[in-house]
């Protein structure tokens, strides 16, 4: 490597540490104050960077959520999915089977980290996770998501477009009923509301 390139790759390699600074230091700031009470120069404060380097990496503050949102829920989906993979032999190693392991592993994340699930809010969709495979930098990580729904074991009454619609409606479901029942125990608290989430999917891929 010449000396070009490799002054080239330290220079890559300080703003990626930059950044991941910066997405440490809001990720800490939203989840403990919270987003409204958050500003950019809080975060440029804490990362320990100018105001002027957030503009580097991220549009407004509005980017960065969105950015951490995905992220976070990319890295939950990942999680739940190789829980899912891993305990498939001890399953009926029916698509129905696997999406009720893949549903539970996130509803007990998301109850162990509350802070979390009150950023996501209620926005972990199958939009958010389609939107971000349209980047070429998170296809790889996507796609392993994507092709565990909608090509392992499908079920074999659903052509993929019908699946990709009902997984969606799961997806947002689940994201909804955490939401409401682990932050706001409404209408009763996720462990009684648990069986009736799971009947539900049932319902909605049988």
């Amino acid at each position: 490597m010449d000396k070009n390139s490799r002054e080239q790759t330290k220079a890559e390699g300080k703003k990626l540490i930059k950044q991941k600074k910066l997405y440490d230091a809001a990720y800490e700031l939203f989840t403990t104050k919270g987003v409204n009470k958050t500003s950019i120069d809080d975060i440029a404060k804490k990362a320990g960077v100018a105001k002027g380097t957030f503009y580097l990496y991220f549009q407004d503050k509005h980017d960065i959520i969105d950015r951490i949102v995905w992220h976070k829920s990319l890295v939950l989906l990942n999680e739940a999915m190789n829980k899912t993979e891993k305990e498939a032999p001890k399953l009926d190693t029916s698509f129905v089977d696997r999406m009720i392991t893949f549903t539970g592993y996130v509803i007990e994340y998301l109850k162990e980290n509350k802070r979390l699930l009150e950023l996501i809010n209620k926005n972990l969709s199958w939009g958010v996770f389609r939107n971000a495979l349209r980047d070429p930098r998170n296809h790889d990580r996507m796609e392993e998501v994507r092709s565990f729904f909608l090509d392992n074991n499908k079920p074999i009454n659903m052509d993929s477009d019908t699946l990709e619609k009902v997984v969606f409606m799961i997806i947002e479901l689940v994201s909804s009923v955490c939401y409401s029942s682990i932050i706001l125990n409404e209408p009763d608290n996720i462990d009684n509301m648990k069986p009736l989430l799971f009947n539900m999917i049932k319902k909605m891929l049988l």
